[in-house]
């Protein structure tokens, strides 16, 4: 209980806070993408559609799924360095540098079926399978050039025949470890390239027939010859033709080496047996006909080493990411990509003309006269309306005019369905289409009511399309009740449509029509307010009678009266304690004071007895929107209590 005689109320500041916890459910269990630190060589099985890679970091081969997740690996392969798979994809080869070794590997199983020891300085470094040997090359332990050695698989691993050495025909060796090459459709032909940047003498370019006995030299030139610091060498399928670093074409019918051509400068490449070229260079994987030299397709990603699928579908990439190497599939190698674009204007006039245009473009070229399929996606077609298809002309652009019956946001998309030398291409551009503006009202704004009084707020529609559907929401003051739908549906005959609201609080009232196909969104608001419910409860008195025509508690002098205020709650609620003094026939006022209010809306002030008799005084409770603590009611003043103190 709270005197009157105290003159300022304590402030009390309550902060809540609340933490919300989020829950992850587990997903099912997803397949591990395989990660390699230093890739040594890859190898595509078709068969098996599986992609080993040579892990140097961690010295082990890797199998992989065409999505680049792990299947099975293999450790224990010192210093791996190259990868080839048998013409018969039973067998799988390593050449291990640092251990001076070829390792066997079943296929299937990835278990080390073999080892075998190489008498090198270098190496082995390159390996490749053709005429029913594994064929790699290393530099010799006594004079350190470069040279070319087999493996025999029927031979025992362990026995002198096995292992042979200095198969390069044509006399010395190169200066450096020589880059080998295979292709399948040329069985029994070897590529061999090696450099030396302090002596000319040792660059050795040669295509070597190795599916006999002894290997021929079916082309070779030394000295002088475009290899320079060779990174890498190709057959070219179906040409008797190399491809030097990925870019220089040589031919080497005659049995010498002579420019036939050349691609845009590269790191490396490696040809498909279709014939397409897929080039790396920095981040880029770049696709070409053959003889061609504009890219047909471009890929994007830090490559390092790149192989074909063997049936030319596809193209599997080494790509740096943050966590190491990962392989990833480039599908669709063989066919351009198109840049298509749609140019709509960005407003227009429901029912009225427009006119869309484009071009679609690409290093294919489009032919003139395809057809592009155009859908128009707006309020009355929601799954999109094909409308008849756009021409292509000569210089790839196009254009279409349409009339739209709706209004709002309306897409145009125009798709190209993509051919044998294309890829599908889609694009869309969207316009706002005008829609006109409907007439919403709704009433009681402004208007008071008591605590609880339950009030009916009508909205009215006027003319629309088809939508005459309106929603009407409620808003309370005060951050802790949310804003709540009271109604929706159709309004009547008239346009109306109502809604109860129970008025506790002031509260803002909202209708809302959401358009429809000619007629734009509309919302209105009104706000309504609500006293608070005050009662003041007198006690301590010996009885009531009136003075004149109205009725006062009466006290003795020296007893001190009980008032207590019961009020709508409110959270930091305060009711204002008003008094004044009746003296010579006026009522005088005494300062109001504000008393917190108890959590059950009570607040009780003891007044304080006048001692001298024959005084009359009253009270009321007031609250003050925004006086009393908060403003979420409008102001209510409480009834006067009268009071008369005898003797």
């Amino acid at each position: 209980m709270r005197r009157r005689s105290i003159s300022t109320a304590t402030a009390l500041a309550v902060l809540f806070s609340s933490a919300a916890l989020s829950v992850v459910a587990a997903g099912p269990a997803s397949a591990v993408t395989a990660t390699f630190g230093s890739p040594a060589g890859i190898v595509v099985d078709g068969t098996r559609q599986r992609v080993f890679v040579g892990d140097d970091s961690n010295g082990r081969i890797v199998a992989v799924d065409y999505s680049g997740n792990r299947v099975d690996s293999v450790s224990g392969i010192d210093g791996i360095f190259d990868l080839a798979l048998s013409d018969d994809g039973t067998t799988l080869y390593a050449a291990a540098r640092v251990s001076h070794e070829i390792v066997a590997v079943d296929a299937d199983t990835l278990d080390v079926v073999a080892r075998y020891p190489v008498a090198a300085s270098i190496g082995p470094l390159f390996v490749e399978f053709t005429g029913g040997k594994a064929w790699f090359s290393y530099e010799g332990q006594a004079d350190g050039d470069g040279n070319l050695g087999s493996i025999d698989p029927s031979a025992d691993p362990a026995g002198p025949d096995a292992v042979a050495l200095g198969q390069l025909p044509g006399g010395a060796g190169t200066g450096i470890t020589p880059h080998l090459d295979t292709d399948p459709s040329a069985p029994g032909l070897l590529a061999v390239a090696g450099s030396d940047f302090y002596d000319s003498a040792k660059n050795v370019l040669a295509v070597v027939d190795v599916s006999g006995a002894t290997p021929q030299v079916t082309a070779r030139q030394t000295g002088d010859h475009p290899l320079g610091g060779v990174d890498d060498i190709d057959l070219v399928p179906g040409a008797s033709q190399v491809l030097i670093d990925g870019a220089s074409r040589h031919s080497y019918a005659d049995g010498t080496f002579t420019a036939a051509g050349a691609y845009p400068a590269a790191r490396g490449a490696d040809i498909a047996p279709n014939g397409l070229i897929a080039q790396v260079n920095g981040d880029q994987v770049s696709v070409y006909r053959p003889n061609g030299t504009k890219a047909v397709r471009t890929y994007t990603g830090d490559t390092s080493t790149i192989a074909w699928a063997p049936d030319s579908s596809r193209i599997f990439a080494l790509v740096w990411s943050a966590n190491g190497y990962t392989v990833k599939s480039l599908l669709d190698p063989s066919r351009s990509v198109p840049t298509l674009t749609v140019n709509a204007p960005a407003s227009a006039t429901r029912a009225k003309k427009l006119t869309v245009s484009g071009k679609i473009s690409a290093s294919v070229p489009i032919p003139a006269g395809a057809r592009l399929a155009v859908t128009r996606t707006d309020l009355e077609s929601t799954g999109g309306k094909a409308l008849p298809a756009a021409t292509v002309k000569a210089d790839g652009t196009y254009s279409f005019s349409d009339t739209p019956p709706a209004g709002g946001t309306v897409t145009y998309k125009v798709g190209y369905a993509g051919d044998a030398e294309h890829t599908a291409a889609t694009a869309s551009d969207k316009v706002t289409v005008s829609r006109a503006k409907p007439s919403l009202t709704l009433n009681k704004n402004g208007n008071v009511y008591d605590y609880g009084t339950d009030v009916a707020f009508t909205a009215h529609l006027g003319t629309t399309y088809k939508n005459r559907s309106v929603e009407i929401w409620a808003n309370p003051f005060g951050g802790d009740k949310p804003n709540k739908l009271v109604k929706t549906g159709k309004v009547n005959s008239s346009g109306d449509i109502g809604a109860w609201v129970d008025m506790t609080r002031d509260t803002e009232i909202t209708a809302v029509f959401k358009g429809d196909a000619r007629y734009a969104p509309r919302t209105v608001k009104v706000t309504a307010f609500a006293r608070v419910k005050v009662s003041t409860a007198v006690s301590k008195h010996y009885k009531t009678a009136k003075i004149g025509s109205t009725s006062y508690y009466w006290f003795h002098k020296n007893t001190d009266p009980v008032l207590t205020t019961t009020m709508s709650y409110y959270p930091g609620r305060m009711q204002r304690f008003d008094l004044q003094v009746y003296y010579q026939g006026s009522w005088y006022s005494s300062d109001s004071e504000y008393f917190a209010l108890a959590t059950n809306g009570r607040s009780a002030v003891r007044l304080g007895a006048p001692g001298q008799s024959g005084i009359r005084a009253r009270m009321r409770s007031t609250y003050v929107n925004n006086g009393s603590g908060d403003t979420v009611n409008s102001t209510t003043y409480g009834a006067w209590k009268y009071l008369y103190f005898s003797n």
